[in-house]
């Protein structure tokens, strides 16, 4: 069974979004507070996926961070058997390996930019054995700060556009946290 391209699209562009910022590790990235418009282009296994995605997201610096609740982060350390984090600069390299619903993710993130106005993200992850047919997950993100947040947007409120009812797709971070644990769940 394969994903379908928008299920897939949703799933590299959320987790690029997750798992962008900070894996555990004191000198990782921390975006400025306020609202971040943020483009993703996704391949996979060398096949580019339509897009790019955009979306806003409202970021506060304070809670910028893989997960906001700690019983997650533990969770993903029990998973994963690396997690290294390289700073260099401007630069951050970020090596994991996690175990995935039966399957070993080996990740690469290099994040560049200087996290106040601007950033860009080179994601790579290899599955062993292959999730769901897909051997290569890359992602290629880039962020750009636009000022504050909205009213009424608190920190991990997304508005995707060209989607749902009137165009836009809304998810707070309720709805994000649910859907993390149906992915898990399920390994979907």
């Amino acid at each position: 069974m394969r994903f379908n391209k928008f299920a897939l699209l949703l799933l590299a562009g959320l987790s690029t979004v997750l798992a962008a910022p900070n894996a555990f590790a004191a000198d990782a990235p921390m975006r400025k507070s306020g609202l971040w418009e943020i483009k993703t282009e996704t391949s996979a296994g060398g096949q580019k996926m339509p897009g790019p995605m955009t979306m806003q997201m409202c970021i506060d610096q304070r809670k910028d961070d893989m997960t906001a609740d700690p019983r997650d982060a533990q969770d993903m350390r029990k998973r994963c058997t690396k997690m290294d984090v390289k700073r260099t600069g401007n630069k951050v390299t970020i090596d994991s390996v996690c175990a995935m619903d039966g399957h070993t993710a080996t990740g690469r993130s290099v994040i560049t930019g200087n996290m106040a106005t601007d950033y860009r993200m080179e994601n790579t992850t290899r599955f062993d054995p292959p999730m769901q047919g897909m051997q290569t997950l890359s992602s290629t993100m880039t962020g750009k700060w636009l000022g504050p947040c909205k009213p009424g947007q608190q920190h991990g409120s997304v508005t995707m556009s060209g989607m749902g009812p009137g165009g836009e797709f809304r998810m707070d971070p309720e709805m994000m946290k649910r859907m993390q644990q149906m992915q898990q769940q399920y390994g979907r």
